[in-house]
């Protein structure tokens, strides 16, 4: 326990917030300033895909393997050690260290030489990012009371989908105007800054302040006894299942967004990053926040309102995502990716709300951990590697259908337009690039339809969840 704890330990288990209005929202802001941070560094790799691809000559699954399972295996890995650490030190320095690790992996991809080489960094940008969502969620259980979480883990949340929209905004025009690499040496380099910023500015509250008085403490909380804990706590492990499957289609879905409105319409990657990914990434964080909002709201009168609104949300995101995959129409495409995102993103508060509300003050970060462990190796890991395996095989069942079966394969039908048709002729080129788009956005289509039993086990939840919540809301 540090010093600053140990100064305020008799305050613990007030009920109360903790800090004045302004400063403990100031905190929140930078956590999710942070977490968004975190999501730039994340998904870029995505936004920028199709040139990635096209540069080093990748098949669709071997950009998944480089865009989630790479990154994922360390993060995960890494994540639990991260939180025992958390549980026992100042969570704020820890934080602070980590986004200064993942900000100069970030900006090292912009110097990779090759796919292994690239993987490698992506891996270092895994260790880094794993530094932050355990403990940044067990100090926003600290700074506020259990009628207040779902709101602020709402607002943090939103740095998922805010780092998407920004990633896209600034990813794709500075690749169209520079390169990829440069890309991601501009968004890099800034959360070194950011990182010492908020190593110096916020403060390490007490923990279990804000629990209601009587709530049950304990001074260390092994990973056994967590795991023992959990093991009882059947909320835990459905919000663990339907987030993990979120995450398996949401990750593999996104990591390929980009490139397939590239490849189905054509469009420039600032083109696809502004029209298609920046409104949809607004549309989630509306999703969120919205959802947060609701949560606090309603749970007075619908005690469930925290599973069940995501639950809803996500089975009836499905049609939404099915329609956008499939029409040949860019403006509807849009506006069913904006409302399909909005109802699926009302997952992610509840996700973390549920996830700390089951644990005790010190057993939160690990709690989180483990969820994350679960969720990242499931959805972050093995979506993109499913989507783009799955696109790969699409992509071979329609050349397979066309006139040049015989002549073409997926290996030959990588590259842009022109490399393609200075290899293949106009006629195959084109048959390459209708394929590549086609078995793209089948796989997505295919993928997006899981939305619906993710949304079913949510509501599953709804039998269990308040008799596992240990802060009752």
């Amino acid at each position: 326990m540090s010093a600053s704890e140990a100064a305020v330990s008799s305050n613990t288990n007030t009920g109360q917030a903790f800090g004045t209005t302004g400063y403990r929202n100031y905190v929140l802001i930078s956590l999710t300033l942070l977490y968004t941070l975190n999501f730039i560094d994340r998904v870029l790799i995505s936004i920028l895909a199709q040139p990635i691809i096209d540069e080093f000559q990748l098949l669709d699954w071997q950009f998944g393997l480089l865009s989630g399972f790479g990154f994922a295996l360390m993060y995960t890995l890494v994540g639990i050690p991260i939180a025992r650490f958390a549980e026992k030190y100042n969570r704020v320095r820890i934080i602070a260290a980590s986004v200064i690790l993942w900000s100069v992996m970030t900006a090292l991809c912009g110097f990779a030489g090759g796919f292994l080489s690239l993987l490698a960094f992506r891996v270092g940008v895994g260790i880094g990012e794993a530094g932050l969502t355990p403990p940044a969620n067990s100090i926003i259980a600290d700074y506020f009371p259990p009628r207040s979480r779902a709101k602020a883990m709402g607002t943090y949340a939103m740095g998922v989908t805010l780092g998407g929209v920004f990633a896209a905004a600034f990813g794709g025009p500075i690749a169209d105007m520079f390169d990829w690499r440069t890309a991601f040496i501009v968004l890099g380099v800034p959360g070194v800054l950011i990182g010492l910023v908020f190593w110096v500015s916020v403060k390490e509250p007490p923990r279990g302040y804000s629990d209601p008085p009587g709530t049950e403490k304990k001074e260390s909380t092994g990973i056994v006894e967590t795991f023992k804990m959990l093991s009882k706590k059947r909320t835990f492990w459905l919000n663990t299942a339907a987030a993990a499957l979120v995450a398996f289609v949401g990750y593999g879905i996104s990591a390929f967004q980009v490139a397939y409105f590239q490849r189905a319409f054509e469009m420039t990657l600032s083109e696809a990053a502004f029209q298609i990914q920046v409104p949809a990434g607004l549309a989630a964080s509306f999703g969120i926040f919205a959802a947060g909002y609701l949560t606090e709201k309603l749970t007075p009168r619908w005690k469930n309102a925290l599973v069940m609104i995501p639950g809803i949300g996500l089975v009836l995101s499905v049609p939404f995502y099915v329609i956008a995959f499939s029409t040949g129409n860019v403006p509807l495409a849009v506006f069913m990716l904006i409302i399909g995102a909005a109802l699926h993103y009302t997952y992610l508060g509840a996700q973390y709300t549920i996830g700390q509300g089951i644990a005790d003050a010190r057993s939160r970060a690990t709690a989180i951990a483990i969820l994350l462990f679960i969720v990242n190796i499931i959805g972050y890991g093995l979506g993109p590697l499913f989507v783009g395996a799955l696109s790969d095989i699409m992509i071979s069942s329609q050349l397979s259908a066309s006139s040049f079966s015989a002549e073409l394969t997926s290996d030959m039908c990588k590259g842009a337009r022109e490399l393609l048709t200075a290899n293949l002729g106009a006629e195959k080129a084109e048959v390459c690039l209708d394929s590549n788009a086609g078995g793209l956005g089948q796989s997505l289509v295919i993928t997006a339809i899981l939305y619906g039993i993710c949304g079913i086990i949510y509501m599953l939840a709804s039998k269990t969840l308040h008799k596992d919540l240990v802060a009752k809301m």
